[in-house]
Parts: C-alpha cells; structure tokens; sequence
C-alpha cells in the first residue's frame, strides 16, 4: 500500500554506466580482430559503411583480450542486475547465473547508422566502445554535430507523445530520450526492452562496438519471483 506523499516516482528505467580500466591494451588489439574479421568474412561487401557480425563471437574468438572483456561484461552486468533488483528479489543475496545469448561486434563509417530497435531473447542487452573518433573531432562534423555517433535511448515517455497534449504541466514527458555519447572504454548496460539506436557517424576513425545479450536466472532453477499455492 502506497503511503501518503505529493509525488511517488514509479517505474524508473534502470541503466548501468561501467568503465573498463584494461581498455587501452585490450581494445587496440580488438579493433585489429575485428577489422581482419570483417575482411575477410565471404558474405561482407566491404563497398558497404555499415558492417555487423554474427552474434556467436563467445566460440568463435580465442584471445586473452577477448576473455578479458568478456568478463568485464559479466561482472559488470552481475552489479548493474543486482543494484536493478534489490528490493524485488525475495532474497537479500539470491545466487543467479548469467547466460550470455549473443555477443557480436559492429563497425560503422560515412554517415550509416542502426534505427531504432529492441532486442528479444533476453532481460539485459548491452553497447561496448572500443574505437571512435576523440570527442572534439566527432561533434564537431558539421553535419551531425554534437549527436554524431551516440547512442540513443527512447524512455517510456516516448511512446505518450504521439498525439499526447502538451503543455506546461506534463514538461516531464517532453524530454523522453537520452544521447550517450561513445567513449573508448565504456560500457552501457540497459534493459532490453528498452528502445535506442545508433545515431549516423561519420569520422576519420570506424566507429567499433561490440553489442550483446543475457538473460539472468536464478541459482534454484526456477525464475518465478514468488511461488502460487493455489494454482
């Protein structure tokens, strides 16, 4: 029962910003992976801006560098899970795995760009960037300015605007994206129904990611969060 007070703010969006401190030594040696990958994958037209791989990078890379990220991933997903859900899992310490359902990698150039979508299959998906160009070049294209390359996030909120009434009183709604930029070494964890896309980028550097998928489930086998006697 909700106690008396003039504002609850319920349903918040959760999402996780984690920086990788390896990034330096890890993503330099990646981007060269994926690069050499691109080139020589049989079924990419290399004419194209846009380049994505398939999403089964977890058995198809053998690296020191590669497991390091991909730990940083996990352990990083484990924190951002664990802050999401305290307060809603039954248990103060609940044991949980995660399950990685696809990982791949992404390289864009001349202005291309990933519209707006969600991922299925999953609770948390995921965006890691290893190379881009340095802050003051990317917004400073003339074009794209300070949008060049980010990331978009589309909120609840955005969905109520079309053909919602605007006024003073529902301000709150009206600012219903938010624009990461992209930063060599960051991660950004988010809730997989979230909506978001990459903005077109356009600079002297591919802009590199690597993006994935888990889903979380608990340690005792079942996901319910409670148990129905009367069923």
């Amino acid at each position: 029962m909700l106690q008396a007070d003039p504002l609850h703010p319920l349903w918040c969006t959760p999402l996780g910003v984690h920086q990788f401190a390896q990034a330096e030594t890890v993503n330099e040696v990646l981007v060269r992976v994926f690069q050499t990958m691109r080139a020589t994958d049989p079924q990419a037209d290399t004419s194209k801006a846009f380049y994505a791989s398939r999403d089964d990078l977890l058995n198809r890379i053998r690296l020191s560098e590669w497991e390091q990220l991909v730990r940083f991933i996990v352990d990083s997903v484990r924190k951002t899970v664990v802050l999401a859900n305290q307060g809603a899992w039954t248990e103060a310490k609940p044991g949980f795995k995660i399950a990685m359902r696809g990982i791949w990698f992404q390289i864009s150039s001349q202005g291309s760009h990933h519209d707006v979508h969600t991922h299925g299959n999953c609770s948390w998906s995921g965006v890691y960037c290893l190379q881009v160009d340095a802050p003051e070049k990317r917004i400073a294209d003339t074009n794209l300015g300070a949008a060049n390359g980010v990331t978009r996030f589309y909120g609840p909120y955005f969905n109520r605007l079309g053909g919602a009434s605007m006024d003073f009183g529902n301000a709150y709604l009206q600012n219903a994206h938010l624009d990461i930029d992209p930063v060599p070494g960051q991660l950004v964890i988010f809730p997989s129904w979230l909506a978001h896309q990459a903005m077109p980028y356009h600079g002297k550097l591919d802009r590199v990611i690597v993006s994935f998928n888990v889903s979380v489930h608990a340690a005792t086998g079942s996901d319910q969060l409670h148990a129905y006697d009367n069923v």
